[in-house]
């Protein structure tokens, strides 16, 4: 087994032992009644990294108005997503889909490559490991490529946990307005609109990866749905 696989497993046993543990919440007896299916509440304590990220991307964020509405929509994904994760990893997840896309702040903007940009900007604001998932999120890595920067990128290490593959696909899934859409429609519309620009030649590389992380996420969400029917 590679050692990029060995930490990914590891993950995925702990994964495998929340879904366990929110079916059998799911079918406990409750105060009222008998076991049933209920909805369990998700609080997610939004403190330190979080707090700071949504004060820190509403800030840069806000005046560029339907990139605002994106990120917005895009933390909601991720705290649908954060349930199947322990607070620890789910307030990592909130924080980065807070600031994925940073980088397009007229501030931040050095290089005009967003993922490059924000993650730079993190690093020096001693945020490592939010700095690592924002340089690689939605296969930043293959446009990295196309526009030259591949060394560049490769200066933060890539994750390959949950919590990297739960921040693609909240973004994947959320459309410049803020609203859910589907992702391969996404993927396509980018093409489409960058024609045959460094985006557009990337995202026709990714694309085979980037749905099959998406079809990972909604295979493990959609094992644990009945917990929130």
């Amino acid at each position: 087994m590679s050692d990029r696989a060995k930490p990914w497993c590891a993950e995925e046993r702990r994964t495998l032992a929340r879904v366990a543990e929110l079916k059998a919440a799911a079918n406990s007896p409750t105060p009222d009644g008998p076991p049933g299916k209920r909805r369990q509440s998700v609080s997610l304590v939004e403190t330190g990294r979080a707090a700071w990220a949504e004060q820190t991307a509403q800030r840069l964020l806000e005046p560029l108005g339907r990139r605002w509405q994106h990120v917005q929509g895009v933390v909601d994904q991720a705290r649908r997503v954060a349930r199947i994760l322990d607070a620890d990893q789910a307030e990592v997840l909130t924080a980065a889909a807070w600031l994925h896309d940073v980088g397009y702040a007229p501030a931040l903007a050095r290089t005009g490559f967003h993922p490059l940009d924000g993650a730079r900007w993190l690093r020096e604001q001693g945020h490592e490991r939010l700095a690592c998932l924002v340089a690689h999120h939605s296969g930043a890595g293959y446009e990295a490529e196309e526009r030259g920067l591949h060394g560049e990128l490769a200066e933060f290490p890539e994750e390959h946990l949950l919590v990297a593959r739960a921040l693609t696909y909240s973004d994947l899934t959320v459309g410049p307005d803020g609203r859910r859409v589907d992702p391969q429609a996404r993927l396509e519309d980018v093409i489409e609109r960058y024609g045959a620009a460094a985006p557009a030649r990337a995202i026709r590389r990714a694309m085979p990866e980037l749905l099959s992380i998406v079809r990972e996420v909604e295979a493990i969400l959609d094992n644990i749905s009945a917990v929130y029917e």
